[in-house]
């Protein structure tokens, strides 16, 4: 039982440097919510069911990714041959002409651009730049 008050108190001091988490946690559920309730995160959360629930193009989806990975690494190293790059972008296509793949994409990008104006409104607020330095990777 030892080494648990030790944790604890590894704990409460960390909590005492750090803001709380319920100083951060309210701010940034209604945050998240308030994006949940635009118009472009509701389409986006349309059209991602509407995705899962097409089999063909879920399959069509699968199928262009499988053989992608399969010839990811003759494509790095320049060996594909342009047949192997044909059979891909004709992949490629009929995934794309499913209107539930492409209505997707299309909402993904509407969302990617209103989460980077977010960025830039936040970044300002903040004095850094907010995406950056919630990343996950090294790199931002």
């Amino acid at each position: 039982m030892g080494g648990t008050r030790v944790e604890t108190e590894s704990v409460t001091e960390q909590n005492q440097a750090d803001p709380r988490p319920s100083d951060v946690e309210g701010p940034a559920r209604r945050f998240a919510a308030a994006i949940a309730e635009t118009a472009t995160y509701r389409s986006f959360e349309e059209a991602s069911v509407c995705f899962s629930n097409d089999e063909h193009a879920r399959d069509a989806y699968q199928a262009f990714q499988a053989r992608q990975r399969e010839l990811q690494p003759m494509i790095m190293l320049g060996a594909a041959s342009e047949e192997q790059k044909a059979e891909l972008d004709q992949m490629y296509d009929a995934f794309m002409s499913e209107h539930s793949a492409s209505s997707l994409l299309d909402a993904q990008a509407s969302l990617a651009a209103l989460c980077s104006q977010l960025d830039v409104v936040l970044s300002q607020r903040l004095g850094l730049p907010f995406a950056a330095t919630c990343s996950p990777g090294c790199c931002g």
